[in-house]
């Protein structure tokens, strides 16, 4: 079909659909687009379609099992002349959620109409097209197209790139059966760096900072692993290089000289069999902190004078590596036999807990409904303590006599259904209950419960009580009476409300210093992963309470994998260096916060692909107008003339600087709060100004305007991965 096609896709009939639910297809061999639609699959692929009486479902199974951003195209004809507006109505679903409700392909005087949505998935993807009540006739699609969303790359600078390439040839001419070149293949850095590699972003590339060859550290200490060979002399021209280690191998022959501008501030040869003496050129190396040779016996150990003070170790005790492997391998052995009892020992903890504590027998209203228990709280099996926040537990009865076997639905999500509910004591709650068909609920329901019976704040929405019965898993919490900041800002029109300047600066503050408690909780980073406007609740004091921890991940520490297996987010707020190299920081959550800001300013959703072309991303569309200084463009119409623009200037320029692409010229969180805290003294110092000249009856007004240049991106710096989503233009 793609000579038909003016952007070269080749289109396939029927590929993905469920040949039951009483598919059929119908055709019209002419095509006449009425209004003044025109049409992107070519003609022909609109003369047929596929129809159901009640459902149509296509499934597409086999997709990649990381988490990817997907855009959904849906193209609809009215291939039946016979049917009439109201005639064909339909909902539209991707993987269970609604997207599109009482879609009708005839309405509004056109026949053709295209629809595009934006999906996260890992693994399968379900377009589910439903027939509504009252409709003549069941749903039809003539043409859909799934594209997977992949953000723009930096690459590794040209310079490591080759220089690395060199290593590894130098490496293989003695090591052709190291496991260690399985990985070393594409970019070094990217998507996630080579083994043994460590890098960094800078100046829009990634550069090579760590090279640890070190076979212990690396590949167990089997000896097969040892590399053996000299020391490659091109590993002294990677010029960003801090952290050198070649340590537990069989490294034979000289040191090799150094360049005087070398950054290294680390450098472990030990366990070799290296020769001679140290080169003057290293041990001169303005920056280097540690230099360990130990465990060579055929390096001189006459140390120059000019030595320049760093921390060197040398000498020749214990120095078998075969001993010095056997010791660490029994360590090791030791803390696994540890961990494991640990863990027993906390099961058996957590049975007599379970035992002693859960309501047993059957439930009377009459009598006390809950017991008042300490919730044990594993975060990691190295930090285990007895929590001292209450957190109750409710029968299954209980729940459903609160929510008057829920009644009252105020929202849904990937967990599953909120209802509104009322305690025996009066205090109204929002009861979450997971589904039956989420695939994450179970993680879910563990995640919060571990992390908010061991954490409070009044910025953060607390945890009451859950319920954990029939298969059941339930978590109860505060009612939210004013909504999320999303419903206030754009969301339905029932749930919208204008929010003056100061309300959206106090809220967002709020939200800022509850993510700065989680980044900071007792010593160990708490990081979100999924912060949002919808995820920043309302109570009737209009007090923001950031919300929804299913996600949630304590921050890697020294010695863990910074790699995260599954990339957690919605669209439109995903970290763009997150979502690349599955490298999770506090500054994703950084990253999610600035556009919160941008929508607080805008009064718009970060995604919206039924806005022209450049106003689809937010990231992107107001980024035009800050660089040329033009903010009142982006300002939400509803707050237009009351805002102060000193006070403007600081939260949109604090939102640019967390959206910046890498993470490491983000700012933390405390910085965000302090220039939240300073934009609102500013509005508010501004607002009595302003009621001091009205009760006095002055006509004046004095306004200070900030003329501030936000300088253009330089031709390096990567696109948001918001601005990637656009389908293939035509050739």
């Amino acid at each position: 079909m793609y000579p038909n096609d003016t952007s070269d896709r080749i289109w396939k009939s029927n590929s993905g659909a469920d040949p039951g639910s009483g598919t059929y297809h119908i055709s019209q061999p002419n095509v006449s687009i009425s209004g003044n639609a025109t049409a992107s699959p070519p003609l022909q692929v609109l003369q047929t379609a596929l129809a159901a009486p009640d459902s149509l479902r296509f499934l597409h199974n086999g997709l990649p099992t990381e988490s990817y951003l997907y855009l959904v195209f849906l193209y609809f004809y009215e291939v039946d002349r016979a049917v009439q507006t109201g005639q064909r109505v339909f909902d539209i679903f991707l993987n269970d959620e609604m997207k599109e409700g009482r879609f009708d392909v005839s309405g509004n005087g056109s026949n053709y109409k295209e629809l595009a949505f934006t999906v996260m998935t890992n693994g399968s993807l379900n377009l589910t097209l439903v027939k509504v009540s009252g409709s003549e006739n069941g749903p039809i699609c003539n043409a859909y197209e799934i594209l997977q969303v992949h953000p723009w790359r930096p690459e590794t600078t040209k310079s490591d790139v080759e220089v690395i390439l060199e290593v590894k040839n130098e490496l293989l001419k003695n090591n052709q059966e190291s496991e260690v070149w399985e990985g070393w293949a594409g970019d070094p850095c990217l998507p996630v760096p080579w083994d043994g590699i460590t890098c960094e972003s800078i100046d829009g590339y990634c550069i090579i900072t760590e090279l640890d060859l070190s076979s212990g550290i690396q590949r167990g200490f089997d000896h097969k692993s040892f590399l053996k060979g000299p020391v490659p002399s091109s590993i002294t021209k990677l010029s960003h290089l801090k952290v050198l280690n070649l340590s537990h191998n069989d490294f034979t022959g000289n040191i090799p000289a150094f360049l005087p501008s070398s950054l290294l501030t680390s450098v472990d040869l030990s366990f070799n069999d290296l020769w001679g003496s140290l080169p003057l050129s290293l041990i001169s190396l303005p920056h280097l902190d540690i230099l360990n040779i130990r465990c060579n016996p055929h390096v001189a150990k006459d140390i120059p004078s000019s030595f320049n003070g760093s921390k060197l170790t040398t000498g020749q005790e214990s120095c078998n590596a075969q001993e010095a492997s056997k010791q660490r391998i029994i360590i090791g052995a030791a803390a696994a036999s540890g961990s494991v009892l640990l863990t027993i020992v906390v099961g058996i903890i957590f049975c007599i807990w379970r035992q002693n504590f859960l309501p047993q027998g059957n439930f009377d209203i009459k009598r006390h409904h809950m017991t008042k228990n300490l919730i044990f709280s594993l975060p990691s099996m190295d930090d285990l303590v007895m929590k001292s926040i209450s957190i109750e537990t409710f029968t299954l009865e209980y729940i459903e006599a609160a929510t008057q076997r829920y009644k009252t639905l105020i929202g849904e999500g990937g967990f599953g259904s909120v209802y509104r509910g009322t305690l025996i004591d009066g205090q109204e709650v929002a009861v979450k209950v997971r589904s039956a068909t989420s695939t994450q609920g179970t993680r879910e329901f563990e995640n919060e419960l571990n992390l908010l019976s061991a954490i409070r704040h009044e910025n953060l929405v607390p945890l009451l009580g859950y319920c954990c019965e029939n298969d059941q898993e339930i978590l109860v919490y505060p009612f939210m009476s004013n909504g999320s900041l999303q419903d206030r800002l754009y969301g339905e029109a029932a749930k919208r409300k204008i929010l003056d300047w100061p309300t959206r600066l106090s809220i967002t503050l709020g939200a800022a210093r509850g993510l700065t408690h989680l980044h900071n909780f007792a010593g160990r980073c708490i990081i979100h992963r999924d912060v949002k406007s919808s995820n920043i609740l309302l109570d009737d004091s209009m007090t923001a309470k950031v919300a929804d921890f299913g996600f949630s991940k304590y921050a890697p520490q020294e010695g863990d994998s910074c790699a995260s297996l599954e990339v957690r987010g919605t669209a439109g707020y995903l970290d763009p260096e997150y979502y690349m190299t599955h490298h999770l920081s506090a500054k994703s959550d950084v990253f999610s916060f600035g556009i919160v800001l941008l929508e607080i300013v805008s009064g718009r959703e970060p995604l919206n692909i039924h806005r022209p072309r450049p106003e689809w991303s937010l990231v992107e569309w107001a980024k035009s107008y800050v660089r040329e200084s033009k903010i009142d463009e982006i300002v939400d119409p509803n707050i237009k003339g009351a805002y102060h623009a000193e006070a403007m200037w600081r939260v949109v320029e604090v939102a640019l600087s967390c959206i910046e692409p890498f993470a490491a010229s983000r700012p933390n969180m405390i910085e965000v709060v302090r220039e939240l805290e300073d934009a609102l003294i500013i509005e508010n110092n501004a607002s009595e100004y302003m009621r001091s000249i009205e009760s006095s009856g002055s006509n004046r007004f004095s306004s200070m305007v900030m003329e501030r240049r936000i300088p253009p991106p330089t031709p390096s710096e990567p696109s948001s991965i918001l601005s990637q989503m656009a389908p293939p233009e035509p050739r």
